[in-house]
């Protein structure tokens, strides 16, 4: 069944740009969360769902419009976020209803939702064509070689920023630099699950990585491992149930993460009653 599936080129496509998807967005979701901006990614969709608009109501390619304006709003959004009082995860609820809003407003002006417009808003990882395919991985391969170079530079700034701009790391070019990174991420990952769902794809792996209480480098490894096997599986399911494929994603993703959850709280309370009756059995010898 599996090998049949296979043959099919649509699939071929789908399940090579989804792995590179998965990698990109495990890499900038571990320092995503961390910086505590698990919902940046969420704010940077909605503003790349008015620069698809945009793009539709001109006559443009939306992706590429798409990506100039999550990187411009991503800018934006961190120069909100740190030179103003207001938190971060305030500044992203107003980047996201500010993206959604013009949006809306551009949609209702050309005269409603479209077929294309909806396949960005739910993901149609299914419909890549080989020229898709290759833009997926070269901006994928872009984006890993970018934050290999700077991921030391970039762990630094995340763990301690203010010691990182004492020690003479360019601590704002850097923040500018990861954050259209992560715009970049964005918009490429809408292919795979849509905008409504791509906070999944960023948080969910990280966070279910972060139970196994490894250091961050592991945490990226096991949550690109966690991310790939679940779009794969995901992708496969999807095909044999007819379920659309990003919800059956980021189904597998939630399964994954209650999964660990509950295996490591029952692993702790196991570890905390054998301690107690050790205990008790060295107090009575």
């Amino acid at each position: 069944m599996v090998l049949e599936i296979l043959e099919y080129g649509f699939i071929q496509r789908a399940l090579v740009s989804g792995v590179a998807i998965s990698a990109i967005c495990s890499f900038v979701g571990a320092f995503l969360v961390m910086r505590r901006l698990a919902l940046f990614g969420d704010g940077i969709a909605h503003v790349a769902f008015g620069g698809i608009a945009v793009g539709m109501f001109a006559g443009l390619y939306p992706v590429w419009t798409a990506l100039g304006v999550a990187v411009l709003g991503s800018i934006g959004l961190e120069k909100l976020r740190k030179s103003t009082s207001i938190p971060g995860e305030v500044a992203v609820a107003v980047t996201l209803v500010t993206g959604l809003s013009v949006g809306i407003i551009i949609i209702s002006i050309s005269g409603g939702f479209t077929v294309d417009l909806f396949s960005f808003l739910f993901g149609s990882i299914v419909l890549v064509s080989t020229e898709d395919m290759t833009i997926i991985l070269s901006i994928s391969g872009a984006v890993l070689a970018l934050l290999c170079i700077l991921y030391r530079r970039l762990l630094f700034v995340t763990f301690n920023e203010e010691l990182a701009r004492i020690s003479g790391i360019h601590t704002t070019a850097l923040n500018y630099i990861f954050v259209a990174v992560a715009a970049v991420t964005v918009v490429t990952a809408m292919r795979l699950t849509g905008i409504l769902l791509i906070t999944a794809l960023i948080v969910l792996p990280t966070i279910t990585a972060s139970k196994f209480g490894r250091g961050f480098k592991a945490t990226i490894l096991i949550s690109t491992a966690i991310s790939a096997s679940s779009v794969v599986c995901g992708i496969f399911a999807s095909y044999g149930l007819d379920w659309t494929p990003s919800g059956t994603i980021v189904i597998l993703l939630v399964v994954c993460l209650v999964t660990v959850h509950l295996v490591f709280a029952a692993r702790d309370r196991w570890l905390r009653v054998g301690s107690r009756i050790s205990t008790r059995g060295q107090a009575a010898g």
